[in-house]
């Protein structure tokens, strides 16, 4: 493997051995989700039947554009499995999504499902969680003073960092209607605090810690795949 796309299609190729007729599957959002989506469109062309439901507007076009069928997450009452990535994982299986500004119905698929499995490849791989900005999704309403309670969450947990509305100027809108700040905390020691504190902020809708929802991962190196937890 020579680079990074590669390494993603590999792991994305892993998952998709998963899959079995008659799933329930949800759909990640992301660069390394869009392999394992344009892989299953091959699948279903030759006659693989599931019901699928799209973590984002951008996965639900490119689910829609490869005839994969859709249906409501409120129709199936709870999935099988999920398939999405990471923008940081450690060996405990936590994570750090919302990159692509996807992570509220990313979460909540997630949650839906009786397995989610992560696919990366190993630059997503970390000892401790932070590097990677910590995205928090709010109400558009007053979110300045949002964005001021979750500093001082912050800085009760001991972090310290730049919080930042992402595309500043011109905000980033989620598909919810949401704006994201992005929390630039370098290393998160006690992410189950943080959580906590954060999501009691009146303003907030979600953040990008995904703790004790992913069951396994699939991880691509150049000398093969890793497997994390239970597949």
């Amino acid at each position: 493997m020579s680079n990074s796309d590669d390494l993603k299609k590999l792991a994305a190729l892993r998952a998709l051995e998963l899959v079995v007729p008659g799933m329930r599957l949800g759909l990640g959002t992301g660069s390394t989700a869009k392999h394992f989506v344009d892989g299953l469109g091959e699948k279903c062309a030759a006659g693989l039947e599931v019901r699928c439901v799209p973590t984002s507007e951008e996965t639900r076009k490119q689910a829609e554009g490869l005839n994969i069928p859709l249906v409501n997450l409120d129709e199936l009452g709870g999935l099988d499995l999920t398939v999405d990535g990471a923008d940081e994982m450690d060996a405990g299986l936590s994570l750090i999504k919302g990159g692509g500004a996807a992570l509220l119905r990313e979460k909540i698929v997630a949650a839906a499902s009786a397995r989610m499995i992560v696919i990366a490849d190993d630059s997503k791989l970390v000892e401790c969680l932070g590097a990677f900005p910590l995205p928090v999704e709010v109400n558009m309403f007053a979110h300045e003073t949002t964005a001021q309670m979750i500093c001082e969450a912050i800085s009760v947990n001991g972090l310290a960092g730049d919080v930042t509305l992402r595309g500043a100027e011109s905000p980033v809108e989620t598909d919810g209607g949401h704006y994201i700040y992005d929390c630039a905390l370098g290393q998160i020691d006690d992410a189950t605090s943080l959580s906590e504190e954060i999501l009691n902020i009146p303003g907030v809708v979600e953040h990008g810690l995904f703790l004790g929802l992913a069951t396994g991962a699939i991880i691509a190196t150049e000398s093969g795949l890793k497997e994390f937890g239970e597949l």
